[in-house]
């Protein structure tokens, strides 16, 4: 609202704080109706049943949540749901979830979910779908499950990933960055190793009070936010429906905790690629099939640079885009301004790898590289050919070239790095709906 509020900005302030008194909030939270269609250990994939007048058609989706995170990540509100929107257009849509994580999952660790959970959700997804290639999207760890999955299991019927906010360099994440060289003083044996093997892991409270710690100056300045946004319906729905989705975190196994503690944390494993995962190691070299990496221009947890060091590691991938889009960690995911930027990239790239579209695109890739080359060497004999002009020739050569406008060079499509062609403002910080 302005600082002097407009008749009409007075009228629906009114409103909303009406409808929040009688109804208990603004937001539609209604989840979009889905199907189990497997279960297992602290594995359950769902299938998004489609609109009604809309017929489901191309290559499915499966949607990899994180540990300790609700899955309702993908479906936050209507409106603001990348199910919704993936399911609307007709894309065969599907979920993987966990489940309440309890004491006794304090043994599972992380070789659970890259070994198991996530290449058994691919292939039923798969075949669920008429044995069609899966496009992977994971969000957060989900990301990095996806694709150690994918280096893991090379057989899985894989169309592509695409890895939102997934940190691999945690020296660039300011929450940890400064508290690494702490916890190596203790030898892997201090309070922090104690504490998560007595709980069995790391509880809900503390998972929930991390979260929020990621974005303290949204925390803080939330009642200020809210107050001069109450004509906003849109945005209040938005700080309601993140609200529901930190109440419903929940905690990391024991196994899992320890895993990422000493492993992401403290040795920062995996920005050499490669990870030990159960008794072998995983290299992230191994992926083959495309992958896009997103990461938010605000993000706490996830931070750009954090975010981009996967990028070199990815060197058997079939193609790497890089894309920043705005928002935080939740809110570049499934935040008001993801529906125009990380969701349209998502539907470009998955009409990209799908189907006969990827076919066509491989099959052209040698004919591509080898004009490429014919190109290269054609301009090499043109050059010859033009140190032989006539003095008097070249110097009109070059009188005339002065003239023209410099040319920028042509954007490589097998270029590792942010695409050229996109730009997206980053917006402001403190923006709870980012």
């Amino acid at each position: 609202m302005d600082l002097v509020p407009k008749p009409d900005q007075v009228v629906s302030a009114a409103g909303n704080v009406a409808h929040l008194l009688l109804y208990g909030g603004l937001a539609d939270l209604r989840p979009m109706p889905r199907t189990l269609i497997d279960d297992g250990t602290l594995r359950e994939v769902y299938h998004y049943r489609p609109v009604a007048g809309v017929r489901e058609q191309g290559d499915p989706v499966l949607l990899v949540t994180p540990l300790a995170a609700p899955a309702i990540c993908f479906d936050l509100r209507r409106g603001c749901s990348l199910v919704e929107h993936f399911v609307s257009g007709g894309r065969p849509t599907y979920l993987v979830e966990y489940g309440n994580v309890s004491f006794r999952d304090r043994n599972l660790g992380l070789e659970h979910w890259v070994e198991e959970v996530v290449p058994a959700a691919v292939r039923e997804v798969s075949g669920h779908a008429g044995g069609r290639p899966v496009h992977v999207v994971g969000w957060s760890l989900g990301g990095i499950f996806a694709m150690l999955a994918a280096a893991h299991s090379s057989d899985l019927p894989i169309a592509s990933l695409a890895v939102i906010g997934s940190p691999v360099d945690v020296t660039r994440v300011p929450l940890v960055a400064p508290l690494r060289p702490l916890l190596d003083l203790t030898g892997g044996h201090g309070l922090v190793t104690r504490a998560y093997r007595a709980a069995g892991g790391a509880p809900t409270p503390l998972v929930r009070w991390a979260f929020q710690l990621s974005s303290f100056q949204k925390l803080v300045t939330k009642p200020l936010a809210i107050a001069t946004h109450l004509d906003d319906t849109d945005f209040l729905a938005q700080v309601e429906a993140v609200d529901r989705f930190t109440a419903k975190m929940t905690a990391y196994p024991g196994r899992s905790f320890g895993q990422l503690y000493h492993r992401f944390a403290k040795g920062n494993a995996l920005v050499t690629g490669t990870l030990e995962i159960g008794d072998h190691e995983v290299s992230l070299s191994a992926i083959t099939a495309p992958v896009l990496v997103f990461a938010g221009a605000t993000d706490g947890i996830a931070p750009v640079e954090a975010v981009r060091a996967v990028l070199p590691l990815l060197s058997g991938a079939r193609e790497v885009r890089f894309e920043i889009v705005p928002g935080g960690h939740l809110g570049m995911l499934t935040g008001r301004a993801a529906r125009g930027s990380t969701w349209q990239v998502l539907d470009e790239w998955v009409a990209q790898w799908s189907g006969a579209d990827a076919a066509a695109v491989a099959a052209a890739e040698p004919a591509r590289k080898t004009a490429a080359r014919k190109t290269t060497t054609k301009k090499t004999a043109t050059k010859k050919t033009a140190t032989k002009k006539t003095p008097a020739r070249r110097a009109a050569t070059k009188k005339t070239a002065t003239k023209k406008a410099p040319a920028r060079p042509a954007a490589s499509a097998e270029s590792i790095g942010s695409n050229p062609r996109r730009r997206y403002g980053s917006g402001g910080s403190r923006a709870l709906s980012r």
